[in-house]
């Protein structure tokens, strides 16, 4: 999982065999050329379509300051945005009507065949920005601003502590920060008003979710200022910083958490607590809410970027459930396990064996799994990003609620690292053979390598070097796990078992992500089938599945897009035989950003095509 898109999402609602140096132009990939345009003509109209993106980006980091803050643009690092109020949605809305109105303006048949990609791109993304701001579904997601898996509650404190995407490098930097606190704490009351008008219209979030974000803020409020995450920019000054403004910034910092941050946390809390959790839903899927079923095949066809229905997802999991079973019962024979299939399954996640023995050691152990892989990289990437990655576990606030592991991006200017975080809570429950297809998903060469990759590729426009859509991103990732196959990580039947319990537990989202919001099912149903056919402990399974309910159709794009991606892989190899190159191929998918899933296949039919008239 990449915290990019989470962050992304609530700040803004919303390819050649090496990385091509940055130029003036078009898009730098390899793609048949549209029918030949008189030049001027093309060269009107590659300007007009870039002065639109321009512009739109331009446009978009005023109105959503963190976005810019987290490219290392600090034009507007002074300021969180509002981006929970009417005001907010409405500039939204007018400016994707805006966009798209300026996109009628040009010839898309005098645009060459890779200006045609970015112009579908910016078509596709903008289009579904509309949908998601209809009247009709901003009634029932502005009224429920956050949870316990999504929410400026959890995103801040990391972001503001000096650890995290704000830098803290100058006197600028920790005066700006001052004002973002000042910021986050009008948007936590604005967001208790938002719940209140959920109250009034009858669209409330469940019970479940509402009681982890008062244990969520309870975590918080326990820890002593000088402890909170809020406090650590003044425990690392910089030298070039005073004495003087020391101890007045000291002074500031302390008075921020004590006199405006934790009062509105404990406003936040008391909320929740005495008035909102006796309104909440029992229910925990989307089809007990007011206006549910409508809202998710939107997120479906949003998160995904295709048109399937929750039944047809469902039906896919329970085959790709079926077939990874049968993989599992391999490794089970060739270990030689003697009991059932369930019984295995208990000894991997019980096994004393897998269990890491210290926060320390399992730290270590990533980073040998880190160098093992980066041996492998040249067999198959020709371009690699200028972005170090560094790898840590989640900080104790935090870890108890989030995933096995994530990824937050670096700069594209590679000065701030990307971050691979994994999770060290309840550490009898994390196990060895799951290190290795973390490490390829969240690290190298999955999240790192795409997001790096198009950010810093200057040639792109804006939107598709920091843009992205779920089901790419997180397709790309898990794709990326299984070339530990390719990389030999799997000879060894546990690591495979690692990673078959990753792409299984990929494959279960599909049935259980519908099963919960399309199909009614508990809580305690989704838990107990992840536990009956995956080897994961209960731990994760239940972290999953709150997760789920927490953000409905998000776990939906992994396995879809990963299978996208797979296909198109057999395809190009079946069709271009001896022409076929692992690396151009890896160039192909990641050197243009995170596409639609659609116009990504329609881009490796045009290169296979290419490739084969070569």
């Amino acid at each position: 999982m990449t915290r990019f898109l989470l962050a992304a999402s609530l700040l803004a609602l919303a390819a050649c065999s090496a990385a091509p140096a940055p130029i003036a132009g078009p898009v730098p990939v390899a793609l048949p050329e549209s029918p030949a345009a008189p030049a001027a003509t093309a060269a009107s109209e590659h300007e007009k379509l870039f002065a639109i993106f321009k512009a739109s980006d331009e446009a978009s980091l005023e109105r959503n300051p963190l976005n810019a803050l987290f490219r290392g643009d600090m034009r507007f690092a002074d300021r969180l945005g509002d981006n929970i109020t009417d005001a907010y949605y409405a500039g939204e809305k007018a400016a994707a009507e805006k966009d798209l109105a300026a996109l009628g303006t040009v010839d898309r048949s005098a645009l060459s065949a890779t200006d045609q990609l970015a112009y579908d791109v910016f078509k596709f993304s903008t289009e579904d920005t509309l949908r998601n701001l209809q009247p009709e579904l901003l009634a029932l997601t502005r009224v429920r601003p956050m949870n316990h898996f999504f929410g400026f509650h959890t995103f801040y404190p990391t972001f503001a502590s000096g650890k995290g995407a704000a830098p803290f490098k100058t006197l600028a930097d920790y005066e700006n920060s001052l004002k973002r606190n000042a910021d986050f704490v009008t948007y936590m009351d604005r967001a208790i008003g938002r719940w209140r008008e959920g109250m009034a219209s009858g669209v409330v979030d469940t019970k479940l979710t509402v009681r982890n974000m008062i244990e969520q803020l309870d975590t918080q409020l326990k820890q002593r200022p000088e402890q909170s995450p809020y406090y650590g920019p003044v425990k690392q000054f910089p030298a070039s910083i005073s004495a003087a403004d020391r101890a007045r910034l000291t002074r500031a910092y302390r008075a921020a958490i004590t006199t405006q941050i934790y009062p509105v946390l404990t406003r936040a809390r008391d909320f929740l607590k005495n008035d909102y959790l006796p309104a909440a839903r029992e229910g925990v899927g989307l089809s007990s809410m007011k206006g549910g079923d409508q809202l998710y095949r939107q997120l479906v066809k949003s998160t995904t970027t295709l048109d399937m229905t929750p039944e047809e997802i469902h039906q896919l999991g329970l085959s790709e459930v079926a077939r990874i079973t049968g993989e599992f019962e391999k490794v089970r024979q060739e270990v030689g396990f003697k009991g059932s299939l369930p019984r295995f399954f208990d000894y991997m996640r019980t096994a004393k064996r897998f269990q890491p023995k210290s926060r320390a050691a399992l730290t270590q152990d990533y980073y040998a799994v880190g160098k093992k892989v980066e041996a492998q990289i040249p067999r198959f990437f020709s371009a690699v990003p200028k972005a170090p990655l560094v790898i840590r576990p989640y900080e104790p606030f935090r870890e108890k609620f989030e995933a096995g592991g994530s990824y937050e991006q670096g700069t594209p200017d590679g000065t701030r690292p990307g971050t691979f975080y994994f999770n060290a809570y309840d550490l009898p429950s994390r196990s060895t053979w799951e290190e290795t297809t973390l490490f390829l998903h969240e690290g190298e060469p999955g999240h790192h390598f795409q997001i790096s990759l198009a950010q810093e590729n200057e040639a792109l426009p804006s939107f598709m070097r920091f843009g992205g859509n779920t089901a790419y991103v997180e397709g790309w990732a898990l794709y990326a796990e299984t070339l530990g196959y390719d990389m030999g990580f799997y000879k060894d039947p546990y690591q495979r078992f690692g990673t078959l319990n990753d792409e299984m537990l990929r494959a279960m989202r599909l049935v259980v992500d519908t099963g919960i919001h399309s199909k009614g099912w508990t809580r305690d149903q989704s838990i107990a089938y992840m536990l009956g056919h995956s080897g994961m402990s209960r731990t994760d399974a239940t972290a999953e599945v709150e997760r789920y309910i927490a953000i409905p159709s998000q776990a939906l794009a992994y396995k879809l897009g990963a299978l996208t991606i797979q296909r198109l892989r057999r395809k190009a190899e079946a069709e271009l035989g001896p022409k076929f190159d692992i690396r151009d191929f890896h160039a192909e998918v990641l050197m243009t950003g995170a596409l639609p899933l659609a116009i990504l296949e329609q881009k490796i039919d045009r290169w296979i095509a290419a490739t084969k008239a070569s």
